[in-house]
C-alpha cells in the first residue's frame, strides 16, 4: 500500500472517531429526556461493542454514560428536595384553611410514608383522660391487631421518644433494648412484621403529646435528612391538633356563655385574619419569596413591624425560652418567635412596639416563623447544592480530567463564573488546632462553607482539598495575587472567627484550554501556604513575590524577570534613561566585598566618583540595601540580570 493510501487510511479513522466523540452523548440526552432507569444507561455502551465500534468511540460513550448519571442523580436529589418542599409546602396551606383534623394528619402521614419510601407511617396521640397513647391514623398498615394498639405510658419506642422528647430510632425493633418491650405491643409489631422504626415527638411546647412514624418491614438505617423531614411532618401535625383544639375550645366556651353570638362574631374574625395570613404565607412561598417578604406579610397583618434577624442579634434568653417552649415570648414591648428546625436555631421574627398581642395573633407570628424555618432550610439546600457543583467543577480543573474546554465552559457559565478571565489559584488553611477530630471537622466545614460563600459571590469557585480549601478567584483590574490572597485570608478568618492562611499562585489564564494550569497553580499556592506557615505568619496571605529570592522557588514559573526587576528594576531603568553606570558600579561594589576602596580601584575612578553613585543607588532602592538579606537578593538580580543579558546577546 503507497504512503498516501495510509495517510487517507489514518485520516479516516480520525475523522471516524471524532464523529463518535461528538455523538456520544446524544443517545444518554435522549434517555435523560424520557426519565430512563438507571440500567438503561448501559445499553448504548452494549449495542456500540456489538456493532464493533472503536475503542475511542466505546471509550466516549463510557465518559458520556457516567456524565450523564451523574446529571441524572443530580436531577433526582432535585426532584426529591422538590417533593419534600412540596408537600410541606401543601401541608401548612392545608392547616391554615384547616376545617376537619382527621383529613388534614391523614394527608401528613400519607405524605410522610410516600417522602421517606417506608412500608407504614403512623401516628399516636396520647390520652389524658386514660393515662395511655392510642393509634390516632395509620397508612399502609394491613394488621387490625396493630391498628387497635393502645400503649400505657412509657411503653415502646413511642414511650421512650415521649420521655425524651427527642427522635429515636431502631433498625432492628425486637433487638433493641433501649426501650420496653411489653406483650402487647410485641404482638402488634409482628403482626404488622416491622423492623426498622423511626419515631419523632409532637411537641406543644415543652410538652409531648404524641409520636409520629415511619417504618418498614426490613432493617434499614435512616438518614439525618429523613429524620428532620419528619420531625417538619411532626411539627405541621402539632399545629394542626393545636390549631384544632382551639377550635374546639372556641366552639365550647360559644356553648355555654350568654354573650354566644359577641364570642363568635369575634372568635371568627380573629381566625378568619389568622386564615387569611396562612394563605397569603403559603402563597408567597409557592412563589419563591423570601423569609423578608414573609415578614413584611405578617406586619400588614398583625400592623406592626416584623423584622427576621440572625440569632446572634436577638436578645438570647427570650430566644432561647420560645425554642424551647414553641411559642412566640414577650420581651419588654416586643414579641419573639424562634425559628428553628431539627433542633436548629436558625434566627427570629421579632414583632417590635407591640406589647398587646391576641393568642390568634401570636399563634399567626409562630406560624409565620415556622414557614421562615422552611424557607432557611430551602435556600441552604440550594446552597449545598450549589457548593457541592462548584468544588465538582474545581476539581475537575485540578484533577485534568475533564479536558473538554466547551464542556468546561458551559458548566462554569451556569455558575457565572468565566475561565477564561485571569485568576488566582488559592490554598487556605486553618492555623489552629482543634482539641479532637470531631471539632477539627467542623472547623474544616466552616472554612470550606466561608469559602464557598465567598468563591459564589466574587464567581469563582471553591471546593475542599488536603485538610484545608482551595479557591479560585478572577483577578480584578488592578489587584495583584498578593492583594487577593490577603482579603481572602482576612475575609475567610473573619467568617469562621479563626486565624486563616493563604497561599496565592501567580495570575494564571485559559484554564478551560489547559486544565493543567490549575493543579501547577495550586500546587504553587500551596508552597505558599507552606512558606507563610514555616515564617511564622498565620492568618497572613502572600504569593510568591512577596518572598523575594525565595519566591523563584516558590513560583511554579520560575518569573526571573519579575524577580529581577522587583529587586533592581528601579536601578536599571535608571542607567537607561540617564546613560549612567549605577549597575556595573554595584557590581563591582559587591565583588570587592562591598570596599569603595577596592571598588574605585576596580572601576579606575576616584573614591568620591563611587560614594556618590553608591548614594544614588541607596536612595533608588531604600536604605536597608546593605543590609545582609537585601543584599543578598540584589546580588542574586545582579547575577540573574547579567546572564539574561549574555543570553540576549
Amino acid at each position: 500500500m503507497s504512503r498516501d493510501h495510509v495517510q487517507s487510511a489514518e485520516r479516516t479513522d480520525a475523522e471516524a472517531a471524532a464523529g463518535a466523540l461528538t455523538g456520544a452523548e446524544t443517545p444518554f440526552l435522549q434517555l435523560l429526556a424520557r426519565g430512563a432507569s438507571a440500567d438503561a444507561y448501559e445499553q448504548p455502551v452494549l449495542l456500540a461493542r456489538a456493532e464493533g465500534r472503536s475503542a475511542e468511540a466505546i471509550a466516549a460513550l463510557e465518559h458520556a454514560k457516567l456524565l450523564a448519571l451523574r446529571v441524572r442523580a443530580e436531577l433526582e436529589g432535585r426532584r426529591r428536595r422538590e417533593a419534600e418542599l412540596s408537600a410541606l409546602f401543601e401541608t401548612a396551606h392545608d392547616l391554615a384553611g384547616l376545617r376537619d383534623l382527621d383529613a388534614v394528619l391523614q394527608a401528613i402521614v400519607q405524605r410522610a410514608r410516600s417522602l421517606l419510601g417506608t412500608d407504614v407511617a403512623y401516628l399516636s396521640l396520647n390520652d389524658p383522660e386514660r393515662g395511655d397513647t392510642y393509634m390516632r391514623v395509620t397508612e399502609g398498615s394491613v394488621a387490625a391487631r396493630f391498628q387497635q394498639l393502645r400503649l400505657g405510658m412509657g411503653e415502646g419506642l413511642g414511650g421512650l421518644v415521649a420521655q425524651t422528647a427527642r427522635p429515636y430510632v431502631t433498625d432492628d425493633y425486637f433487638e433493641d433494648d433501649r426501650f420496653q418491650h411489653t406483650h402487647a405491643i410485641d404482638a402488634g409489631v409482628r403482626d404488622e412484621g416491622l423492623v426498622a422504626i423511626l419515631g419523632v415527638p409532637l411537641m406543644l411546647g415543652h410538652h409531648v403529646i404524641g409520636v409520629l412514624f415511619a417504618a418498614d418491614r426490613r432493617a434499614r438505617v435512616f438518614e439525618r435528612e429523613q429524620i428532620a423531614l419528619l420531625g417538619s411532618f411532626a411539627a405541621l401535625a402539632a399545629a394542626a391538633i393545636d390549631t384544632a383544639n382551639l377550635l374546639t375550645e372556641t366552639r365550647s366556651a360559644l356553648a355555654g356563655l350568654e354573650r354566644a353570638n359577641e364570642i363568635i362574631q369575634d372568635r371568627s374574625a380573629v381566625i378568619e385574619r389568622a386564615s387569611d395570613v396562612h394563605d397569603r404565607l403559603a402563597e408567597l412561598v409557592l412563589r419563591g419569596g423570601g423569609v423578608h417578604d414573609v415578614a413584611a406579610a405578617v406586619s400588614q397583618v398583625l400592623d406592626g413591624t416584623v423584622e427576621f434577624t440572625e440569632a446572634g442579634d436577638a436578645p438570647a434568653t427570650p430566644l432561647e425560652a420560645s425554642r424551647a417552649e414553641g411559642h412566640a415570648v414577650r420581651h419588654e414591648d416586643d414579641w419573639i418567635a424562634a425559628v428553628a428546625a431539627g433542633g436548629e436555631l436558625l434566627g427570629a421574627l421579632v414583632l417590635r412596639g407591640h406589647p398587646g398581642l391576641d393568642p390568634v395573633d401570636q399563634l399567626t407570628l409562630e406560624r409565620a416563623a415556622m414557614v421562615t424555618s422552611l424557607l432557611q432550610l430551602a435556600r441552604r439546600s440550594a446552597a449545598e447544592a450549589e457548593q457541592r457543583v462548584r468544588g465538582e467543577l474545581l476539581d475537575d480543573l485540578l484533577d485534568a480530567r475533564d479536558r473538554d474546554p466547551r464542556l468546561l465552559r458551559e458548566r462554569a457559565s451556569r455558575l457565572h463564573a468565566d475561565l477564561d478571565a485571569t485568576h488566582v489559584v488559592l490554598a487556605a488553611r486553618l492555623d489552629g488546632t482543634a482539641p479532637d477530630a470531631d471539632q477539627e471537622a467542623a472547623a474544616r466545614r466552616r472554612l470550606w462553607s466561608a469559602a464557598s460563600h465567598l468563591a459564589a459571590t466574587r464567581h469563582g469557585l471553591a471546593a475542599a482539598r488536603d485538610g484545608g480549601t482551595v479557591l479560585l478567584l478572577p483577578l480584578a483590574p488592578g489587584d495583584t495575587a498578593t492583594d487577593v490572597a490577603r482579603r481572602t485570608a482576612r475575609q475567610l478568618g473573619t467568617a469562621v472567627h479563626e486565624a486563616v492562611t493563604v497561599g496565592a499562585s501567580a495570575p494564571v489564564q485559559d484554564l478551560a484550554a489547559r486544565p493543567d494550569t490549575a493543579a501547577a497553580a495550586y500546587a504553587e499556592g500551596r508552597r505558599c501556604l507552606d512558606a507563610l506557615r514555616l515564617l511564622g505568619r498565620p492568618g497572613d496571605g502572600a504569593a510568591a513575590e512577596d518572598f523575594g529570592f525565595l519566591g523563584l522557588l516558590l513560583a511554579g514559573d520560575r518569573d526571573i524577570a519579575g524577580f529581577v526587576d522587583r529587586t533592581i528594576g528601579r536601578v536599571v531603568a535608571y542607567d537607561e534613561r540617564r546613560g549612567t553606570d549605577l549597575v556595573h558600579t554595584l557590581d563591582a561594589y559587591f565583588t570587592c566585598g562591598m570596599s569603595p576602596a577596592r571598588t574605585k580601584d576596580e572601576l579606575h575612578v576616584h573614591v568620591n566618583t563611587v560614594a556618590q553613585r553608591l548614594e544614588r543607588v541607596g536612595r533608588l532602592l531604600g536604605d536597608d540595601w546593605q543590609d545582609p538579606a537585601r543584599a543578598l537578593e540584589i546580588q542574586l538580580a545582579l547575577r540573574l540580570h547579567r546572564l539574561s543579558a549574555r543570553a540576549q546577546h
